[in-house]
């Protein structure tokens, strides 16, 4: 007599629902992980103390008041918009992007009126800009 063998058959293991799962699990995780506020960067910033000024020929002075004022090397412009100042600085410069940029600004004064002037700075082609500060007095 002859018996039949019974065939053995590989056992196949479908791993892709396993793999699904475990990724979404992953993505949940990284979803709702809230990270450590240890990874910013700390910064100490420098003190101003007083570095004698430099007298500089010729220069560019923008002074910017409590008020949103401007005025190019003390002359006070009409208007706050950015094309006047623009031209008034063009005028004042004759072309020339190496002079020094100096923006003194009222302690008051928004930061938004500075960095309008600072804007119209880098677009004429300025690169020595400065923002004067003042030292405070020493109490010796």
């Amino acid at each position: 007599m002859k018996f039949k063998r019974n065939q053995v058959e590989d056992v196949h293991i479908n791993l892709t629902p396993m793999i699904d799962c475990l990724l979404f699990i992953l993505v949940f995780l990284l979803l709702s992980t809230t990270f450590s506020q240890m990874s910013r960067m700390n910064l100490t910033l420098p003190d101003a103390q007083g570095v004698p000024p430099k007298s500089y020929d010729q220069k560019v002075e923008v002074i910017v008041d409590a008020n949103g004022h401007y005025a190019v090397n003390g002359q006070s412009l009409v208007s706050k918009e950015v094309a006047d100042l623009s031209t008034a600085i063009k005028q004042i410069s004759n072309e020339r992007r190496d002079l020094m940029f100096v923006i003194a600004a009222d302690a008051k004064a928004s930061h938004q009126d500075v960095i309008r002037v600072m804007d119209v700075a880098g677009q004429l082609g300025f690169v020595n800009i400065n923002i004067s500060t003042k030292v405070p007095t020493r109490g010796y």
